[in-house]
Protein backbone atom coordinates (compact mmCIF):
# COMPACT_ATOMS: atom_id res chain seq x y z
CA UNK A 1 0.00 0.00 0.00
CA UNK A 2 1.89 3.19 -0.82
CA UNK A 3 5.66 3.35 -1.25
CA UNK A 4 6.19 3.22 2.44
CA UNK A 5 4.97 -0.43 2.34
CA UNK A 6 8.59 -2.10 2.73
CA UNK A 7 9.80 -5.41 4.21
CA UNK A 8 12.05 -5.57 6.91
CA UNK A 9 14.70 -7.11 5.66
CA UNK A 10 16.27 -6.82 2.34
CA UNK A 11 17.86 -9.84 0.74
CA UNK A 12 20.50 -7.81 -1.21
CA UNK A 13 23.55 -5.76 0.25
CA UNK A 14 24.08 -2.24 -0.74
CA UNK A 15 27.68 -1.11 -2.38
CA UNK A 16 29.99 1.17 0.19
CA UNK A 17 29.17 4.94 -0.32
CA UNK A 18 32.72 6.45 -1.75
CA UNK A 19 32.31 9.46 0.87
CA UNK A 20 33.39 6.15 3.17
CA UNK A 21 36.34 4.22 2.02
CA UNK A 22 37.01 2.84 4.95
CA UNK A 23 34.20 0.35 4.60
CA UNK A 24 35.81 -1.61 1.71
CA UNK A 25 37.26 -2.94 4.88
CA UNK A 26 33.35 -5.02 5.32
CA UNK A 27 34.18 -6.61 2.65
CA UNK A 28 38.02 -7.59 2.55
CA UNK A 29 37.84 -8.57 6.33
CA UNK A 30 34.64 -10.39 7.65
CA UNK A 31 36.16 -8.59 11.29
CA UNK A 32 34.64 -5.54 12.57
CA UNK A 33 37.15 -5.00 14.85
CA UNK A 34 39.56 -4.63 11.97
CA UNK A 35 37.26 -2.35 10.40
CA UNK A 36 36.49 -0.24 13.15
CA UNK A 37 40.33 0.09 14.05
CA UNK A 38 40.81 1.52 10.56
CA UNK A 39 38.50 4.20 10.63
CA UNK A 40 40.04 7.43 11.55
CA UNK A 41 39.39 9.84 13.96
CA UNK A 42 37.00 7.87 16.35
CA UNK A 43 37.28 7.96 19.35
CA UNK A 44 36.82 5.24 21.52
CA UNK A 45 33.13 5.26 22.16
CA UNK A 46 32.70 5.71 18.70
CA UNK A 47 34.67 2.54 18.12
CA UNK A 48 32.53 0.57 20.18
CA UNK A 49 29.70 1.54 18.67
CA UNK A 50 31.10 0.51 15.15
CA UNK A 51 32.03 -2.86 16.25
CA UNK A 52 28.57 -3.23 17.54
CA UNK A 53 26.76 -1.55 14.78
CA UNK A 54 29.36 -2.16 11.77
CA UNK A 55 26.58 -1.91 9.13
CA UNK A 56 25.55 1.31 10.61
CA UNK A 57 29.05 2.52 9.31
CA UNK A 58 27.56 2.59 5.80
CA UNK A 59 24.81 4.22 6.84
CA UNK A 60 27.26 6.98 8.45
CA UNK A 61 28.95 7.05 5.07
CA UNK A 62 25.71 8.22 3.11
CA UNK A 63 24.71 10.45 6.21
CA UNK A 64 28.06 12.23 5.66
CA UNK A 65 27.79 12.83 1.78
CA UNK A 66 24.42 14.00 2.27
CA UNK A 67 25.36 17.11 4.48
CA UNK A 68 28.01 18.02 3.19
CA UNK A 69 26.63 18.24 -0.52
CA UNK A 70 23.67 20.25 1.59
CA UNK A 71 26.34 22.54 3.38
CA UNK A 72 27.80 23.47 0.03
CA UNK A 73 24.61 24.11 -1.91
CA UNK A 74 23.50 26.43 1.52
CA UNK A 75 26.76 28.33 0.88
CA UNK A 76 26.68 28.37 -2.43
CA UNK A 77 26.84 31.84 -3.21
CA UNK A 78 28.90 33.11 -0.11
CA UNK A 79 32.97 33.65 0.50
CA UNK A 80 33.10 30.91 2.61
CA UNK A 81 30.78 27.99 0.67
CA UNK A 82 32.15 24.59 2.56
CA UNK A 83 34.48 23.41 0.93
CA UNK A 84 36.01 23.53 3.86
CA UNK A 85 34.24 22.76 6.62
CA UNK A 86 36.52 23.11 10.34
CA UNK A 87 34.78 21.35 13.03
CA UNK A 88 37.80 22.90 15.24
CA UNK A 89 36.51 26.38 15.90
CA UNK A 90 33.67 28.35 17.67
CA UNK A 91 32.45 30.04 15.13
CA UNK A 92 29.11 30.63 13.97
CA UNK A 93 30.12 28.32 10.67
CA UNK A 94 31.02 26.18 13.04
CA UNK A 95 27.52 25.79 14.50
CA UNK A 96 26.15 25.10 11.61
CA UNK A 97 28.55 22.32 10.19
CA UNK A 98 27.84 20.68 13.76
CA UNK A 99 23.88 21.23 13.12
CA UNK A 100 23.42 19.81 9.51
CA UNK A 101 26.27 16.92 10.12
CA UNK A 102 24.49 15.51 13.09
CA UNK A 103 21.24 16.25 11.27
CA UNK A 104 22.91 13.85 8.43
CA UNK A 105 23.52 11.01 10.69
CA UNK A 106 20.04 10.99 12.46
CA UNK A 107 18.26 11.06 9.19
CA UNK A 108 20.54 8.37 6.98
CA UNK A 109 20.60 6.03 10.40
CA UNK A 110 16.54 6.86 10.49
CA UNK A 111 16.29 5.74 6.65
CA UNK A 112 18.42 2.25 6.75
CA UNK A 113 16.06 1.56 9.84
CA UNK A 114 12.75 1.82 7.77
CA UNK A 115 14.45 0.01 4.60
CA UNK A 116 15.62 -3.03 6.91
CA UNK A 117 19.65 -2.76 6.80
CA UNK A 118 20.16 -2.23 10.00
CA UNK A 119 19.46 -5.57 12.76
CA UNK A 120 19.23 -2.95 15.69
CA UNK A 121 15.93 -1.47 14.60
CA UNK A 122 13.21 -1.77 11.83
CA UNK A 123 10.15 0.61 11.29
CA UNK A 124 9.35 3.14 14.76
CA UNK A 125 7.13 0.01 16.58
CA UNK A 126 4.93 2.66 18.67
CA UNK A 127 2.84 3.24 15.74
CA UNK A 128 0.58 0.47 16.24
CA UNK A 129 -3.15 0.54 16.72
CA UNK A 130 -5.90 3.33 15.87
CA UNK A 131 -5.80 6.62 16.24
CA UNK A 132 -7.60 10.19 14.86
CA UNK A 133 -6.75 13.23 13.37
CA UNK A 134 -8.67 16.09 11.74
CA UNK A 135 -9.77 14.08 9.03
CA UNK A 136 -11.16 11.17 11.75
CA UNK A 137 -10.17 7.63 12.50
CA UNK A 138 -7.66 5.90 10.83
CA UNK A 139 -5.17 2.82 11.42
CA UNK A 140 -0.80 2.84 11.70
CA UNK A 141 0.43 0.74 9.61
CA UNK A 142 2.83 0.60 6.61
CA UNK A 143 6.63 1.67 8.19
CA UNK A 144 6.76 4.89 9.63
CA UNK A 145 9.91 6.09 10.15
CA UNK A 146 11.62 5.35 13.33
CA UNK A 147 13.50 9.14 14.22
CA UNK A 148 13.57 8.66 17.83
CA UNK A 149 15.98 5.35 16.76
CA UNK A 150 17.81 7.63 14.42
CA UNK A 151 18.13 10.63 17.42
CA UNK A 152 19.08 8.15 19.88
CA UNK A 153 22.07 6.68 17.70
CA UNK A 154 23.24 9.82 16.30
CA UNK A 155 23.62 11.14 20.21
CA UNK A 156 25.63 8.32 21.21
CA UNK A 157 27.95 8.42 17.98
CA UNK A 158 28.20 11.86 17.27
CA UNK A 159 28.29 13.14 20.28
CA UNK A 160 31.24 11.04 21.70
CA UNK A 161 33.79 12.98 20.74
CA UNK A 162 32.38 16.53 22.34
CA UNK A 163 31.62 13.93 25.74
CA UNK A 164 34.93 14.04 27.24
CA UNK A 165 35.56 17.70 27.14
CA UNK A 166 34.23 20.45 29.23
CA UNK A 167 35.36 23.21 27.76
CA UNK A 168 33.28 26.35 25.92
CA UNK A 169 33.83 24.37 22.72
CA UNK A 170 32.45 21.17 23.79
CA UNK A 171 29.28 23.04 25.24
CA UNK A 172 28.67 24.95 21.95
CA UNK A 173 28.99 21.55 19.92
CA UNK A 174 26.72 19.69 22.28
CA UNK A 175 24.17 22.41 21.89
CA UNK A 176 24.14 22.60 18.36
CA UNK A 177 24.76 18.39 17.56
CA UNK A 178 21.43 18.76 19.56
CA UNK A 179 19.89 21.48 17.76
CA UNK A 180 20.18 19.54 14.22
CA UNK A 181 18.88 16.08 15.58
CA UNK A 182 15.73 18.39 16.79
CA UNK A 183 15.16 19.76 13.34
CA UNK A 184 15.14 16.26 11.43
CA UNK A 185 12.32 15.34 13.71
CA UNK A 186 10.51 19.12 13.17
CA UNK A 187 9.66 18.10 10.04
CA UNK A 188 8.56 14.46 9.69
CA UNK A 189 5.11 14.24 7.97
CA UNK A 190 1.98 11.88 8.47
CA UNK A 191 1.19 10.05 4.72
CA UNK A 192 -1.76 8.44 3.98
CA UNK A 193 -3.48 5.32 1.69
CA UNK A 194 -7.20 5.72 1.37
CA UNK A 195 -9.07 1.83 1.40
CA UNK A 196 -12.74 1.56 -0.13
CA UNK A 197 -14.80 1.03 -3.20
CA UNK A 198 -13.50 3.38 -5.74
CA UNK A 199 -10.73 5.11 -2.77
CA UNK A 200 -13.74 6.28 -1.04
CA UNK A 201 -11.66 6.49 2.09
CA UNK A 202 -14.32 4.45 3.85
CA UNK A 203 -10.98 3.25 5.79
CA UNK A 204 -7.38 4.55 5.80
CA UNK A 205 -3.96 3.67 6.75
CA UNK A 206 -1.23 6.50 7.94
CA UNK A 207 2.11 6.41 8.78
CA UNK A 208 4.70 9.15 9.65
CA UNK A 209 7.60 9.79 7.11
CA UNK A 210 10.75 12.42 7.12
CA UNK A 211 10.89 14.74 4.20
CA UNK A 212 12.97 15.51 1.99
CA UNK A 213 16.66 16.64 3.98
CA UNK A 214 16.42 19.79 1.81
CA UNK A 215 13.94 21.16 4.26
CA UNK A 216 16.63 20.61 7.90
CA UNK A 217 18.97 21.95 5.54
CA UNK A 218 17.06 25.43 5.08
CA UNK A 219 16.07 25.35 8.39
CA UNK A 220 19.04 25.11 9.88
CA UNK A 221 20.15 28.12 7.47
CA UNK A 222 17.53 29.98 8.90
CA UNK A 223 18.48 29.18 12.12
CA UNK A 224 22.77 29.91 11.00
CA UNK A 225 21.38 33.32 10.08
CA UNK A 226 19.91 34.26 13.34
CA UNK A 227 22.51 32.01 15.12
CA UNK A 228 23.46 33.93 18.62
CA UNK A 229 26.44 34.64 20.28
CA UNK A 230 27.22 33.65 23.89
CA UNK A 231 29.78 33.69 26.65
CA UNK A 232 30.51 30.56 29.26
CA UNK A 233 28.67 31.96 32.59
CA UNK A 234 30.33 32.25 35.55
CA UNK A 235 30.75 28.56 36.63
CA UNK A 236 31.50 26.82 33.18
CA UNK A 237 28.80 24.69 33.30
CA UNK A 238 26.25 26.64 30.65
CA UNK A 239 26.26 30.27 28.56
CA UNK A 240 24.60 32.98 28.67
CA UNK A 241 24.46 35.71 25.63
CA UNK A 242 26.89 37.65 24.95
CA UNK A 243 24.79 40.66 23.80
CA UNK A 244 22.14 40.89 27.10
CA UNK A 245 19.44 42.80 24.13
CA UNK A 246 19.14 39.25 22.57
CA UNK A 247 16.93 36.75 23.84
CA UNK A 248 18.38 33.43 25.27
CA UNK A 249 18.54 30.88 22.90
CA UNK A 250 16.61 27.64 22.77
CA UNK A 251 17.13 24.40 22.35
CA UNK A 252 16.67 25.05 18.89
CA UNK A 253 18.52 27.76 18.08
CA UNK A 254 22.22 27.37 17.08
CA UNK A 255 25.11 28.92 18.91
CA UNK A 256 28.52 30.09 18.62
CA UNK A 257 31.64 32.11 20.64
CA UNK A 258 33.96 33.57 18.39
CA UNK A 259 33.18 36.17 15.23
CA UNK A 260 33.74 34.97 11.96
CA UNK A 261 36.31 36.06 9.50
CA UNK A 262 35.81 37.79 6.16
CA UNK A 263 36.67 35.07 4.37
CA UNK A 264 38.46 36.99 1.79
CA UNK A 265 41.71 35.15 1.81
CA UNK A 266 43.39 32.12 2.44
CA UNK A 267 43.72 31.05 6.31
CA UNK A 268 43.49 27.26 6.60
CA UNK A 269 43.25 27.71 10.27
CA UNK A 270 39.90 29.57 10.01
CA UNK A 271 38.75 26.69 7.38
CA UNK A 272 39.14 29.71 4.89
CA UNK A 273 40.44 28.90 0.97
CA UNK A 274 39.38 32.42 0.16
CA UNK A 275 37.62 33.62 -2.92
CA UNK A 276 40.61 33.72 -5.36
CA UNK A 277 39.22 32.16 -8.63
CA UNK A 278 35.18 31.78 -7.30
CA UNK A 279 32.97 32.71 -9.72
CA UNK A 280 30.69 35.79 -9.14
CA UNK A 281 27.27 37.22 -10.35
CA UNK A 282 28.00 40.66 -12.46
CA UNK A 283 24.84 41.64 -12.30
CA UNK A 284 23.87 40.55 -8.61
CA UNK A 285 23.22 43.00 -5.70
CA UNK A 286 23.37 39.95 -3.32
CA UNK A 287 26.24 37.83 -1.44
CA UNK A 288 27.18 36.37 -5.24
CA UNK A 289 28.29 39.72 -6.73
CA UNK A 290 31.27 40.08 -7.76
CA UNK A 291 31.94 43.26 -5.62
CA UNK A 292 30.91 41.26 -2.42
CA UNK A 293 32.43 38.24 -3.26
CA UNK A 294 35.75 39.60 -4.33
CA UNK A 295 36.12 41.45 -1.49
CA UNK A 296 36.83 44.46 -3.56
CA UNK A 297 40.02 42.99 -5.34
CA UNK A 298 38.25 42.76 -8.80
CA UNK A 299 37.14 40.06 -11.36
CA UNK A 300 38.87 38.57 -14.51
CA UNK A 301 36.21 37.97 -17.39
CA UNK A 302 36.73 35.12 -19.71
CA UNK A 303 34.77 34.34 -22.27
CA UNK A 304 33.20 30.44 -23.73
CA UNK A 305 31.43 28.51 -25.84
CA UNK A 306 29.26 25.58 -24.22
CA UNK A 307 26.67 23.11 -25.74
CA UNK A 308 23.09 23.82 -24.59
CA UNK A 309 19.41 22.42 -25.35
CA UNK A 310 17.49 25.11 -27.15
CA UNK A 311 14.46 25.42 -29.34
CA UNK A 312 12.72 22.76 -27.46
CA UNK A 313 9.15 21.24 -28.50
CA UNK A 314 6.64 18.97 -27.16
CA UNK A 315 5.53 16.50 -29.49
CA UNK A 316 2.44 14.41 -28.85
CA UNK A 317 2.14 12.00 -26.72
CA UNK A 318 5.51 12.04 -24.99
CA UNK A 319 8.48 13.45 -25.87
CA UNK A 320 10.36 16.46 -26.04
CA UNK A 321 12.78 17.27 -28.53
CA UNK A 322 15.60 19.68 -28.44
CA UNK A 323 18.13 21.22 -30.84
CA UNK A 324 21.85 21.71 -29.69
CA UNK A 325 22.81 25.31 -29.52
CA UNK A 326 26.45 26.54 -29.28
CA UNK A 327 26.08 29.39 -26.34
CA UNK A 328 28.63 32.58 -25.81
CA UNK A 329 28.92 33.21 -22.32
CA UNK A 330 31.14 35.25 -20.17
CA UNK A 331 32.59 33.95 -17.14
CA UNK A 332 33.57 36.23 -14.21
CA UNK A 333 35.94 34.89 -11.48
CA UNK A 334 37.43 36.86 -8.32
CA UNK A 335 41.20 37.74 -8.45
CA UNK A 336 43.72 36.96 -6.08
CA UNK A 337 44.95 39.42 -3.18
CA UNK A 338 48.32 41.09 -4.79
CA UNK A 339 50.84 39.67 -2.56
CA UNK A 340 53.77 37.21 -3.00
CA UNK A 341 52.40 34.76 -0.90
CA UNK A 342 49.45 34.41 -2.77
CA UNK A 343 51.02 34.38 -5.97
CA UNK A 344 53.75 31.27 -5.11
Amino acid sequence: IGPRWVPRRRATLRRCPSSLASCRYMGAVGSSRVMCDNVPGLVSRQRQLCRRHPEAMLSIGRGVAAWTAECQHQFRQHRWNCNAPERGHRLRESAFVHAISSAGVVFAITRACSQGELKSCSCDPKKKGSAKDSKGHFDWGGCSDNVDYGVRFARAFVDAKERKGKDARALMNLHNNRAGRKAVKRFLKQECKCHGVSGSCTLRTCWLAMADFRKTGDYLWKKYNGAIQVVMNQDGTGFTVANKRFKKPTKNDLVYFESSPDYCIRDRDVGSLGTAGRVCNQTSRGMDSCEVMCCGRGYDTSRISRMTKCECKFHWCCAVRCQDCLEVVDIHTCKAPKSAGWIS
